[in-house]
């Protein structure tokens, strides 16, 4: 059976976000062995699940982007959750370049082709653990990371931890109807001072 893995980068004082969605301040604290860190995880998936608004946001960037993270990103399959049947995907995605490369071509049509899943999340979650092949890893939004969390679908946080305090922000565990205990699996120390720690629940 599968697992459900969800992949977040997080303040010191538990923040995935700043209180509008401020992401900038987890790329201070990147370094070679962080991102190496994030590529072994991300090769580690047979799905990638997310919902509609993460889609849109990094669909095009990922499909047409010269980075050693686009790779997994483009090559693994993807599946979208959503509340709308009739969602066309293409609508969501930023525009691609005029001329895309055979490469950036090929990339795009693989987002294109990203299942829609919009059915009950906790039963296609599970749907999705029953099916063969590799762990599942979930992408944040925060909106989408809360629903898996709050339902107690969630088998591995992967969180990077970076150093930094927000004060306030958004928090994938703000909907969490009772406490979750956690055991820590490991922790991996970067030199930029973030740190990589996994926990499964208990």
């Amino acid at each position: 059976m599968r697992r459900l893995i969800l992949k977040m980068s997080t303040s010191l004082d538990g923040f995935v976000a700043g209180p509008h969605g401020e992401k900038d301040w987890m790329f201070r604290s990147q370094d070679d062995a962080g991102r190496r860190w994030v590529e072994d995880t991300l090769w580690q998936a047979g799905l990638h699940v997310m919902g509609r608004r993460t889609y849109g946001e990094i669909a095009t960037f990922w499909a047409t982007a010269n980075h050693p993270l686009a790779a997994p990103m483009n090559a693994i399959p993807k599946a979208v959750f959503t509340r709308q049947p009739s969602l066309d995907l293409q609508s969501l995605r930023a525009p691609g370049p005029e001329t895309p490369t055979p490469e950036q071509a090929a990339n795009l049509a693989g987002w294109a082709d990203a299942g829609i899943v919009t059915g009950d999340l906790a039963a296609e979650i599970n749907r999705l653990k029953q099916q063969p092949g590799k762990d599942i890893l979930a992408h944040g939004g925060v909106d989408f990371a809360q629903s898996l969390v709050a339902a107690g679908l969630v088998d591995e946080y992967r969180l990077m931890v970076h150093p930094v305090v927000l004060g306030q922000g958004l928090s994938i565990f703000a909907k969490l109807p009772k406490p979750l205990d956690l055991e820590l699996r490991s922790t991996t120390v970067f030199r930029s001072g973030a740190t990589a720690q996994v926990y499964f629940p208990v």
